[in-house]
């Protein structure tokens, strides 16, 4: 496992209280509990800004969850690469055929512990459909899908349901996305509230 901000002694526990006090200035509330379980993906939903990924990991502080973050690789061009690396965030390049499910299983099957974040959209641009990366990582790495989410309706962010894929990829992504129907993101705009799935294409 990678040694990240959230294994940096004194520097984790100073975001800690950091990411509580801004969420008391800002008004937020974190919901749930931390899941009593060694290995999953959580999914992050609706992701329409940029400021989803500061509440994000806001919240990983305040539940003491230290995820692997999934980020188009183009964040990483520049001085920030090593920055973001350090903040636990993995590289992705979509515009090449690498098969981050593969990868990304033998990580669970190396690790006694380990927690990715991915935001289904892929992107905080409008989309029509989910990408379904994140449920194929699960099912092949045989690990539950832990739902999260940001509303900014109420300014409340949190863990949600776990859900273990069933292999029935459509009734799988109808429930899970029945859970994010009341949930509303900084646009909603920019949201989406298809249930289609796409042609199957990884991430």
């Amino acid at each position: 496992m990678r040694f990240t901000i959230h294994k940096t002694p004194i520097v984790n526990n100073l975001m800690r209280f950091l990411a509580r006090i801004f969420f008391k200035l800002t008004g937020w509330k974190a919901e749930g509990q931390r899941p009593d379980i060694p290995k999953y993906v959580i999914i992050a939903a609706p992701h329409t800004s940029n400021w989803d990924f500061l509440h994000a990991m806001c919240l990983a502080f305040i539940f003491k969850i230290e995820p692997l973050v999934m980020m188009k690789a183009d964040w990483f061009r520049g001085p920030l690469g090593p920055f973001f690396k350090w903040l636990g965030i993995i590289p992705i390049d979509r515009s090449k055929s690498n098969n981050v499910v593969i990868r990304s299983t033998q990580a669970f099957h190396d690790n006694a512990r380990l927690v990715m974040l991915i935001p289904p959209s892929g992107t905080r641009k409008k989309v029509m459909y989910w990408k379904t990366g994140f449920y194929y990582i699960a099912k092949s790495a045989n690990v539950p899908i832990v739902l999260g989410y940001l509303d900014y309706r109420r300014k409340a962010g949190g863990i949600g349901p776990i859900f273990k894929p069933t292999g029935d990829i459509e009734a799988d992504m109808k429930i899970i996305r029945n859970f994010y129907i009341d949930i509303t993101g900084k646009y909603p705009q920019k949201a989406s509230n298809s249930l289609a799935l796409p042609e199957p294409k990884i991430l």
